[in-house]
């Protein structure tokens, strides 16, 4: 059976996470239309069992579906794909907030700092000559966001965002010494806390009571073959991940009943017309997908209930969406 294409798949980051508070949540969730896909679609392996990768099984999954060519971990090419710059060697330097304590560094990203425009494009400009210098060319995308494009980031390993917002930074700062390239970058990282931490954008922040941005993370680096697939890809659904990464699980569960109420039903429909889709979703160690089979020219799907529920009905068996997304 041949997958469906990127545009006919739905995936959803954060699906579930490490913490035994969101699994114990899932648990007890009335998810009925997830109900239906996984007991009525095919699904196929669990791919990956990482939580320490640098990209992210939601990351990976993109990759996957975009027939991607395998690279090193750390180095998909997302802020190339997402500008539809093949060639060309990017990253996004996403502006946040550095919390430094006795025993760890910690980092907020800047989607959850309120984070005006104007204060955005100001603390770019400041860094764009020190960029320059390292030949970096900085280009604003979004107030949490910006691309930086060169030579320098064409194959530099670099932990995603998702993968750090509101967590220790211990071991997910690329090392130097095997990496040489990430020097003049880490380098860079340093000059802009000690400019960002004077720079008037920030005693503004302070005066309306939200934190400084006192530094940059790095992400989404590599270079797109000119081969590789551009235009529009799946349909990325991430409304379950800013609750997961502020470990905020009762946000968690209604993102993931709006998901299953507003969400699924369309790409349930669209499988009941006859259209091959496919939905991907993702944890901290692995991916999982479950596709439909075009209603016309295929054998009809199957029940996936026990072997022997047919011979003995008996009650339903309860959904436990946590026991089926569990290895994820």
């Amino acid at each position: 059976m041949t997958p469906p294409d990127s545009a006919a798949t739905l995936i959803v980051p954060f699906a579930i996470a490490e913490d035994e508070a969101c699994r114990t949540t899932l648990a007890g969730l009335d998810l009925p239309h997830l109900q239906q896909i996984t007991r009525d679609w095919s699904p196929t392996p669990v791919q990956g069992d990482d939580p320490y990768r640098m990209n992210t099984p939601h990351e990976q999954a993109l990759a996957h579906s975009l027939g991607w060519a395998q690279r090193p971990d750390g180095t998909l090419p997302l802020a190339a794909w997402t500008a539809q710059r093949p060639g060309v060697g990017c990253a996004w330097f996403q502006p946040c907030h550095w919390t430094v304590g006795m025993e760890q560094v910690s980092l907020q990203p800047a989607d959850t700092l309120d984070v005006q425009a104007e204060e955005s494009l100001a603390l770019l400009e400041a860094l764009r000559p020190w960029a320059e210098e390292d030949g970096l060319q900085l280009i604003y995308e979004q107030p949490d966001r910006w691309r930086a494009e060169g030579e320098a980031l064409a194959a530099v390993p670099w932990a995603s965002m998702d993968r750090v917002a509101n967590r220790r930074l211990d071991g997910w700062l690329p090392d130097a010494s095997q990496h040489p390239a990430v020097r003049p970058l880490l380098r860079l990282q340093n000059e802009a806390q000690m400019l960002f931490y004077t720079h008037p954008v920030n005693d503004q922040r302070v005066a309306r009571g939200v934190a400084p941005l006192n530094g940059f993370w790095i992400s989404g680096s590599g270079r797109l073959d000119p081969h590789e697939r551009l235009g529009p890809g799946p349909t990325m659904d991430s409304r379950l991940r800013q609750a997961a990464l502020a470990g905020h699980w009762p946000a968690w569960a209604q993102a993931w009943s709006r998901l299953d109420s507003e969400v699924l039903p369309q790409w349930l429909a669209r499988a009941a017309s006859g259209e091959a889709v496919q939905l991907i979703l993702c944890g901290e160690r692995g991916w999982q997908a479950w596709h439909s089979q075009p209603s016309t020219g295929s054998a009809p799907m199957r029940s996936k209930q026990p072997w022997w529920r047919k011979w003995w009905p008996g009650k339903p068996v309860p959904f436990d969406p946590a026991g089926i997304l569990g290895s994820l």
